[in-house]
């Protein structure tokens, strides 16, 4: 995992708390009538006024034969990430939506050239922007008693797995503690197949930051400077996931509701700060 330098990791303060504000507003505009597509021109307009660059926007991957094609993924009610932004997806009373964004700040009109931190040898400088990332999930009007404790669930998942990513813990001991929390509110599945990851040069850097205990990430311990996105994918059904044919949308197998939740979070000597918070958010 990629140490940052001081200029990253206050870019990556200024940019999270920049994100946290694009995405607190996008979840005002979460009503009745409002498309997807909507949602995403919001949020494209809003990236770009605050100098930055969506980070999803052209992302390529091995699984999807096209790049992804907007700005703001928006995943209704069965749908866990991944989905794409449509005008003739009109949301309801009732839905279940996650919204995830990540955004490169300060852009500046060309991609970054990658810097070695100074503990990889490196002068710890870095060209163009950071990355950062988050996600949140709310119901359009009042959700089921269910759908609440779900959504509440998820949310205090990702607490616990901040509270656990301290210098001198463990990648593992991360995804132990959402796991065990999760584990003692009922039954739910927690999403293996998808995973949280190192973030700050990239949209996506490692490690993988999974939400179950994994004995292999032991040996992978957090260290001060270092970036992390943890996000808690939780089901009200099983842990299987299965990807829709636009080769983005990815949902639950069992066509369960399911929640998500994420914030970016610097490594410090005195433990953590979560760059990506929002205004209206008690802190975690």
């Amino acid at each position: 995992m990629l140490i940052k330098s001081p200029r990253d990791l206050k870019n990556i303060k200024r940019s999270g708390a920049l994100l946290g504000q694009i995405l607190a507003t996008l979840v005002k505009r979460c009503t009745p009538g409002v498309s997807t597509w909507e949602l995403d021109q919001l949020a494209e307009t809003l990236v770009r006024e605050a100098g930055g660059r969506p980070a999803f926007k052209g992302y390529e991957t091995v699984h999807a034969s096209y790049p992804f094609p907007a700005t703001l993924c928006v995943s209704l009610n069965e749908e866990l990430v991944h989905g794409i932004p449509r005008h003739s997806r009109v949301l309801k009373s009732g839905d279940l939506v996650s919204l995830d964004i990540g955004m490169e700040w300060p852009y500046q009109g060309k991609r970054r050239k990658l810097a070695l931190s100074k503990a990889e040898g490196g002068k710890g400088k870095s060209d163009g922007g950071v990355f950062t990332d988050t996600a949140i999930t709310v119901s359009v009007g009042k959700a089921k008693p269910a759908v609440s404790k779900l959504m509440a669930v998820t949310r205090a998942a990702l607490a616990e797995g901040i509270k656990a990513a301290q210098p001198g813990n463990s990648v593992a001991a991360i995804g132990k503690a959402v796991e065990t929390y999760v584990k003692a509110q009922g039954n739910y599945g927690i999403i293996r197949d998808l995973v949280g990851h190192g973030v700050g040069h990239a949209v996506h850097e490692e490690p993988y930051i999974p939400n179950y205990y994994d004995r292999a990430l032991e040996g992978i311990i957090l260290k001060p400077g270092m970036v992390i996105a943890i996000e808690p994918m939780i089901s009200l059904g099983g842990l299987a996931v299965a990807t829709l044919p636009d080769g983005w949308t990815i949902k639950t197998a069992d066509h369960s509701l399911c929640a998500h939740f994420e914030h970016t979070v610097i490594i410090t000597e005195q433990g953590n700060v979560v760059a990506t918070r929002r205004p209206d958010e008690s802190k975690l």
